[in-house]
């Protein structure tokens, strides 16, 4: 699972703990979108960290020294997960980390998963090749919300994907996100979200994929 989302390491951008912060910041203005670099070990096999963008900025306007090392400012020392981590040991170690840097069996630098990459993950699992409309549903917490809502759509289209999440970390506001593939017509979609509605679903929001638009 994590092998197809890490970026291939002769794509990486990375640092050596004996590069300077000059170095660095020099690194940050030729590749203007990156917000952080992984450090590594002078053989280039060990993660030591990150080195921030925001971070060098800040510690710039306070006339601090271009020629210590990076290590001077490095961050996230112990964000990173194996290879054979599983995809919720991704997600929940990387949280609001630009990316994270992943090992291999010998505990030795492999190559990172960026956030960016794990974001496109979540939006190819709801909008797929075959996918028409998405269907967000607010529930009221009962237990086998997402079976009954998933027998009722079924009883008129297969399901291409669906997604359980709660924002407001309140198990009675509990939304389940369908999607429903290309060959479900207007129609189709209306009786499906009438039936919903008669069940006690609340149709919070609807989105047509193909117009990439709220209705």
């Amino acid at each position: 699972m994590l092998a197809t989302l890490i970026k291939p390491r002769d794509e990486l951008i990375t640092i050596s703990e004996d590069a300077t912060i000059e170095d660095a910041l020099a690194l940050f203005e030729e590749y203007t979108s990156f917000r952080a670099i992984p450090i590594l070990d002078a053989s280039g096999q060990l993660f030591r960290g990150a080195i921030y963008k925001m971070h060098i900025y800040q510690y710039l306007m306070n006339q601090g020294d271009r020629s210590l090392p990076v290590t001077a400012m490095m961050r996230n020392m112990t964000k990173f997960i194996g290879i054979n981590a599983t995809f919720f040991e991704l997600l929940f170690n990387m949280r609001d980390l630009p990316f994270i840097s992943i090992l291999d069996e010998d505990n030795h630098f492999l190559s990172i998963i960026t956030h960016s990459r794990l974001m496109d993950l979540f939006a190819q699992s709801l909008q797929t090749d075959e996918g028409r409309y998405t269907l967000t549903l607010l529930t009221d917490g009962e237990r086998g919300s997402l079976e009954k809502a998933a027998k009722i759509i079924s009883r008129y289209t297969i399901i291409s994907s669906s997604m359980t999440i709660n924002p407001d970390d309140n198990p009675r506001t509990v939304r389940i996100l369908f999607t429903l593939p290309d060959s479900v017509d207007e129609g189709t979609l209306s009786k499906i979200i009438r039936v919903l509605s008669r069940k006690g679903f609340h149709l919070e929001s609807l989105e047509d994929l193909h117009k990439q638009s709220y209705l």
